[in-house]
């Protein structure tokens, strides 16, 4: 099954690999992953061989009924040396900031900040808050933020 199009918008994408998942925090992660550079980290998962051989198997696991990010290879593939080189400080900001919404990996919020622009900063906040509403039992306790 075909994920993309050269004429898929990186939200898109990001909803085509959404139609099994029902846990929040990686519905936030990968809309976050969409809507980012127009879904640069997924359009890569979905065509980088070398993304895929670092990982040591494919990032978008096709194996179910609807492709999903394959979060585990996901972070098997942060923890590989070199993976990172064609990436800007931001692209692996945001990745990092995906992966930490779904528990794997602490990253420092001053660097986060630092790396990226205003508009990106917003979508990570959007991110947050979907998140967050995983984690809030009561829906009037639900932190909800403007930027």
């Amino acid at each position: 099954m075909t994920v993309m199009t050269d004429t898929t918008t990186g939200a898109q994408l990001a909803q085509s690999l959404l139609k099994d998942v029902g846990d929040e925090r990686e519905q936030a992660a990968t809309r976050l992953l969409g809507a980012h550079h127009d879904g640069v980290w997924l359009r890569r998962f979905t065509g980088d061989p070398d993304l895929a051989a670092a990982a040591g198997r494919p990032l978008i696991d096709r194996t179910g009924a609807c492709p999903v990010v394959d979060w585990a290879a996901v972070r098997k593939l942060r923890l590989s040396l070199g993976w990172s080189r064609r990436a800007s400080t931001g692209d692996l900001a945001v990745l990092e900031f995906a992966c930490s919404l779904l528990g794997s990996g602490a990253i420092e919020l001053r660097h986060v900040m630092g790396a990226v622009d205003r508009d990106t900063f917003r979508l990570l906040l959007r991110a947050l808050e979907e998140a967050a509403r995983a984690d809030s039992p009561d829906p009037r306790s639900q932190v909800v933020l403007s930027a």
